[in-house]
């Protein structure tokens, strides 16, 4: 019979055990594995905290969370890596997400943090991603600069007049946190827009009639090619938008995220720029809302 909870002490026991059990990578056919972390059958184990009934076995009840819990993060996984599954295919993209999700089980209250290790994983264990791991990476990079561009933190934001009577030697400017500075060797953006777009078109074929659904399942967006571009993933009136950068506007934008001084970033543009181009880009900015005070 499972012991009772007479203490916190016990409580905070329960809910560890309940959760190593859980959060356990499931076996064939989407089945609870048959033992636990230390080897013991699982039956054995869930009997300890859990009581059978009429219907099911302690395991059989335990499974139920344990499948639960499994199919629901790797749904929100799929979710948030459409061009990732894209590029890999399915079955590889499956592979990656168990064992992404094995090594880095969800740890905070949202799941909106769960794929914020993904593109760390890939570079440490690039066999789940080969031969496309570069690839891959980006795509990644990409997603998660989409999550965080969706809901990180706002500041206050500084006007062409405040910037106009700051002294470029000295003012250190900062990006707002939901804009995500990105160079990459694939034309990730449009590669991802045209893979949503795709998946749009299949959800509304659904209900259409048979050959229209067919045509929207064959439909393959080709991978992109090698192209080098720079752009930064932000948000705008809480809808999110992908913006091409020049490379020397991308290089003063880094510099300025970085924590170089307003003439520095400037510099860091490099030669052959004007004062136009850089006047340009700075009341884009500003109109943009990215540049605010640093903390």
């Amino acid at each position: 019979m499972p012991a009772r909870l007479d203490s916190t002490r016990a409580l905070r026991a329960f809910q560890r055990r309940m959760k190593d059990a859980v959060v356990r990578p499931l076996a064939a056919g989407d089945r609870m594995q048959r033992r636990g972390r230390d080897g013991r059958p699982m039956a054995e184990v869930a009997a300890e905290f859990i009581k059978p009934n009429d219907r099911l076995t302690a395991f059989e009840r335990l499974e139920i969370y344990n499948r639960m819990y499994w199919f629901r993060i790797i749904d929100c996984f799929y979710d948030d890596c459409p061009g990732l599954r894209a590029a890999l295919g399915e079955r590889k993209f499956a592979r990656l997400a168990v064992a992404y999700l094995a090594k880095h089980p969800s740890r905070s209250f949202t799941l909106r943090n769960l794929c914020s290790r993904l593109e760390h994983f890939i570079r440490a264990e690039p066999r789940w991603t080969a031969p496309r791991t570069a690839l891959a990476r980006e795509i990644a990079r990409f997603e998660w600069a989409q999550t965080v561009a969706f809901d990180e933190a706002a500041r206050p934001v500084l006007g062409p007049a405040e910037l106009g009577r700051a002294q470029p030697a000295r003012l250190r400017l900062g990006l707002q946190p939901y804009v995500t500075l990105l160079a990459l060797g694939h034309p990730i953006d449009t590669y991802v827009i045209a893979v949503k777009k795709r998946d749009t078109l299949r959800a509304e074929a659904s209900n259409a009639p048979a050959a229209t659904r067919h045509a929207a399942r064959r439909h393959r967006v080709p991978r992109p090619r090698r192209e080098r571009i720079w752009v930064a993933v932000h948000r705008v009136d809480n809808r999110l938008y992908y913006k091409r950068l020049e490379a020397p506007a991308f290089r003063i934008l880094a510099a300025l995220r970085d924590g170089q001084t307003l003439a520095r970033a400037v510099a860091a543009a490099g030669r052959g720029v004007t004062a136009e181009q850089v006047q340009g880009w700075f009341a884009l900015w500003a109109e943009l809302g990215w540049l605010c005070r640093r903390k």
